[in-house]
């Protein structure tokens, strides 16, 4: 007679931190979906769906379970300085940039910056019939998101070692690409990689300012369909960028002017040593309200904008008084500096605050009024009237061949911003 034998009890620990797992799951996605009716653009439900399925503690291995089904992204690999290589994305913008490239099921997509999680939700997105190639230049940051790939059950998805910038043409072309590090062009590579009905989101470097771009293709060159704020690490490898950035103050204040104005660092060390100088605007914004828009219309409307980023030092210090101490646009003249100052409360309500411009150096006082100014403008033509566009046109392409609008040179492509009404 043969002996039947008990079915080994299940770890209660895995159990446990499973069933937990499964909770902070649906609360992180109850999380987005708040967000994004907020900004009045619904969780599309299959990627709700993705969302719930997937398991994202098991592509951040190391982090609290809380970590990994917080709001912020998780830090998988830094260099010997400390500096971010490889992370796996706030679930918020993850959400947002999917959302922007809309795939479907059965299409072949090509993922670039690989941290696995994000490869799992465009496998479930896919489908069985679909297709998932995700690449990194990094092979230790591959292997990880292989390992974590294959502990969640999604073996079908193709992983590369590789320059990103080329992309991998040998699985393509794709009917969506989708990068997921910080980029500063966008190479011919990526485009012919597309089909002809294709679209990529990128987030894209100009004027020192990143932003998501749903980029649809129309033959060599591509069209955005919509635009998001967000943040990565730097691409590495050939696509890779020293960006332009002058320190001030011993690193405490610094420029940011890629694409933009000639700066130099000893005529703004004194200016910033002058007596500030302000100039109120009278355009207000209740708490909450976006107003991402202002920052790259100044970038591409204005003549000697950057981005001016300080330390919290500085700012206890009052060296300067930006109103976001990590990126607050700033405008450069010769021996004079000026930027959106830290927003004042106005009224009595306490959820109302007014934009501002301060000022150094001997122009600040002009400098000052032409920003604010500039905000006035921006208030009664732009906010709630016009939407960003752009078109990525090849660095071959002739200045008569340009739409117009502000035109951005860079290695393998000439990048035009304009502002146009909705036309839905």
């Amino acid at each position: 007679m043969q002996e039947n034998q008990a079915a080994p009890m299940p770890n209660a620990t895995a159990v446990h931190t499973d069933l937990e797992a499964e909770a902070r799951r649906a609360a992180m996605v109850e999380r987005i979906k708040d967000r994004q009716r907020t900004l009045g653009a619904p969780l599309p439900t299959r990627i709700e769906h993705a969302l719930t399925v997937v398991p994202r503690h098991l592509f951040t291995p190391g982090a609290r379970l809380e970590s990994a089904y917080g709001d912020g992204a998780v830090i998988t690999k830094t260099d010997a300085c400390g500096v971010n290589l490889s992370s796996v994305s706030a679930p918020a913008t993850i959400a947002s940039m999917l959302g922007q490239l809309a795939v479907e099921p059965g299409q072949r997509v090509l993922e670039i910056g690989s941290g696995g999680y994000n490869a799992a939700l465009l496998a479930e997105l896919v489908g069985p019939e679909g297709e998932v190639t995700t690449m990194d230049i990094d092979a230790e940051v591959v292997d990880r998101a292989r390992q974590c790939l294959d502990r969640a059950g999604y073996g079908r998805v193709r992983t590369v070692c590789g320059d990103g910038v080329f992309g991998a043409p040998d699985f393509g072309p794709y009917d969506r690409l989708i990068v997921t590090v910080g980029a500063e062009d966008i190479p011919a590579s990526w485009i012919n990689q597309l089909t002809s009905q294709g679209r990529m989101v990128v987030p894209l470097r100009t004027r020192a300012l990143m932003r998501s771009w749903a980029l649809d293709r129309d033959g060599d060159r591509l069209v955005s369909r919509s635009h998001l704020m967000c943040g990565f690490v730097p691409m590495q490898g050939v696509g890779s960028r020293q960006r332009a950035r002058v320190d001030l103050q011993g690193g405490a204040v610094t420029l940011w002017a890629d694409e933009g104005p000639e700066v130099d660092a000893s005529v703004l060390e004194e200016a910033l040593s002058s007596p500030r100088v302000q100039a109120w605007s009278g355009v207000t914004r209740r708490r909450g309200e976006p107003f991402g828009d202002l920052d790259l219309w100044l970038a591409t409307t204005l003549e000697g904008t950057c981005v001016l980023t300080a330390t919290q030092d500085a700012v206890n210090r009052s060296v300067v008084a930006p109103s976001w101490r990590l990126g607050t646009p700033a405008l450069v003249e010769g021996a004079s500096l000026a930027y959106r100052a830290k927003q004042r409360p106005v009224g009595d309500d306490g959820d109302t605050f007014e934009f501002g411009a301060f000022a150094h150096g001997s122009d600040a006082q002009r400098l000052a009024a032409l920003l604010a100014e500039r905000f006035r403008v921006w208030d009664s033509h732009v906010r709630g009237r016009l939407k960003p566009q752009m078109e990525v046109c090849p660095s071959s392409a002739n200045d008569r061949d340009l739409p117009s609008g502000c035109v951005v040179d860079k290695p393998h492509s000439r990048i035009v911003l304009s502002w146009h009404a909705p036309t839905t």
